[in-house]
């Protein structure tokens, strides 16, 4: 068996299989305890788990099926008239997911289309995106409360946070995976407050929390995947 059958056959590591699998174990429990009537919420879990895998060891696929996820989570959320989650999710992350793909396969490291080419990113463009999200949390501020949505300011924190996480995604940072695991870390809240009067919506909670698991690692694996091809860069120069 030559290294690359080797690699193909052994691409995710024990421990991602054991996270995944584990992930969705403990959705599927999460919805039996608190749901079992919406499986949209069931599926886009599942999805969304599933499409953090992959998207840990920048792969396309993930993001792939996040502009899945983005459409089932917006049509879930508009049922809990989390407006801006719709708003966010399917009128932004969405389309930047779109945009997020496009940009990942066209920037394969080494001509391997499983895994992305990590870009490295100046002061000067994390000034822009914070100008940029700060403008975007304003706007998003006075829309949402137009359309009267619930919990208002953690919805607004959402935006921000989600804005962050697509921006650098798009742009090949390590520390998209920061950006989710913050919104993450929204969401929970957002969604706990919504199991107050909704027990079902603990289904979610416990999504979102196996989400930000799954974000730490991704960020983790991006930076030991940073180091290993700048490392084969410098080798290759000389």
């Amino acid at each position: 068996m030559n290294d690359e059958t080797h690699r193909k056959k052994h691409y995710f590591s024990a421990f991602e299989l054991a996270l995944w699998l584990g992930s969705l174990a403990l959705i599927g429990v999460a919805f039996v305890l608190w749901d079992r009537v919406n499986f949209l919420t069931l599926c886009a879990s599942l999805i969304g788990v599933t499409s953090l895998i992959f998207c840990a060891k920048g792969n396309p696929v993930g993001q792939a099926l996040i502009i899945v996820f983005a459409v089932l989570y917006g049509v879930i959320s508009w049922m809990q008239a989390y407006y801006g989650e719709v708003i966010t999710y399917v009128g932004m992350s969405a389309p930047m997911a779109v945009y997020a793909l496009v940009a990942w396969l066209k920037n394969p490291y080494k001509g391997n289309r499983a895994e992305v080419k990590i870009n490295v990113l100046r002061g000067r463009e994390y000034l822009l995106m914070f100008l940029l999200a700060a403008a975007v949390t304003v706007a998003f501020y006075f829309i949402l409360q137009a359309f009267h949505t619930a919990n208002l300011i953690p919805s607004t924190v959402s935006v921000t946070t989600s804005f962050i996480a697509v921006y650098l995604t798009a742009r090949r940072s390590p520390f998209y995976a920061l950006g989710y695991a913050a919104n993450d870390i929204v969401l929970v809240v957002l969604w706990s407050l919504a199991a107050v009067n909704d027990l079902s919506a603990l289904s979610v909670v416990i999504c979102f929390a196996v989400f930000l698991v799954n974000d730490v690692y991704g960020f983790v694996n991006w930076m030991r995947m940073r180091r290993r091809q700048a490392v084969a860069e410098e080798a290759a120069r000389g």
